[in-house]
């Protein structure tokens, strides 16, 4: 496996890392990751294990304010930020790896920027993955806090806030939440204005969410605890795609990457990607 490190612009000039993982010979296609909240690229080291040992690229960047990338932990201006940062970074991985497709694969509030995306942008992708989205958050978005976010959004925007995730949620492996736990690149803070930002987005996504056509595939714990499973099925229902996918996994957690069954998470992960190269 060849690792390399680097940095890209992102909107505004901003200078967001990013590294890849490569196999050594052949390169099938290029899966481009985007992680959760309070989280960094480091942390999905089993899906890249899995996909590069099968002769796929993985990248993966971490989030303006976020792992190595600069800004205050957990804010943004304007979700617009998160967006055009994603398309440099596709735009990078096109310089790189000419010729080669593309998808998308986002986690958590990953897969919120990475529905986004696919409503807002028209850049050309093989498929897009999504995983454990937050179409229904459960116990983060309470209503104080989300007042609270409102009125500060307005007169104080970078007022930090702690986000209130439940460690114990992310997985029922003791050993990942304990790495999770001691990792200095994870943290548990937003600003008022990304809240109010992620709303705004949540609501658009939910509003356009039918009109998504990509080819698509959607995985969800059933057991999650911090975004509802069943929110994420009633939102896939709505999708009008001919090519569409939804797998759970019945006692599942928030990281199904990094739980108890990403034997089979990673197996259905990669079979769908390789019927999405096949019928090319």
């Amino acid at each position: 496996m060849q690792h390399s490190e680097f940095h890209f612009k992102g909107m505004n000039g901003v200078s967001l890392y990013s590294q890849c993982w490569l196999p050594e010979v052949h390169l099938r296609a290029v899966i481009a990751l985007v992680h959760g909240i309070g989280d960094h690229s480091g942390r999905y080291m089993n899906i890249v294990n899995h996909l590069v040992s099968n002769e796929y690229g993985v990248y993966g960047y971490d989030l303006r304010g976020h792992g190595n990338s600069p800004g205050q932990r957990g804010h943004i201006d304007s979700w617009v930020e998160y967006r055009i940062d994603l398309l440099n970074f596709l735009r990078m991985i096109r310089a790189q790896q000419s010729g080669s497709l593309i998808f998308l694969m986002g986690h958590s509030m990953g897969a919120l920027i990475a529905l986004d995306f696919i409503l807002s942008e028209n850049e050309k992708l093989a498929g897009t993955i999504i995983s454990g989205a937050p179409i229904e958050p459960v116990g983060v978005a309470k209503p104080y806090k989300v007042v609270l976010a409102r009125i500060l959004s307005r007169v104080y925007p970078r007022f930090p806030i702690d986000l209130g995730l439940d460690n114990d949620a992310i997985s029922r492996i003791p050993s990942v939440v304990r790495s999770y736990q001691d990792d200095p690149l994870v943290h548990g803070k937003i600003s008022a204005r990304w809240g109010t930002e992620l709303l705004s987005a949540l609501e658009s996504v939910k509003m356009w969410g039918a009109s998504i056509t990509i080819p698509f595939l959607m995985i969800h714990g059933e057991a999650d605890r911090l975004n509802s499973a069943q929110g994420a099925k009633e939102f896939f229902d709505r999708i009008r795609a001919y090519d569409k996918e939804f797998i759970s996994y019945p006692a599942g957690y928030h990281e199904l990457h990094n739980d108890l069954d990403n034997e089979t998470m990673l197996s259905d992960l990669l079979n769908w990607i390789n019927q999405h190269m096949e019928i090319r």
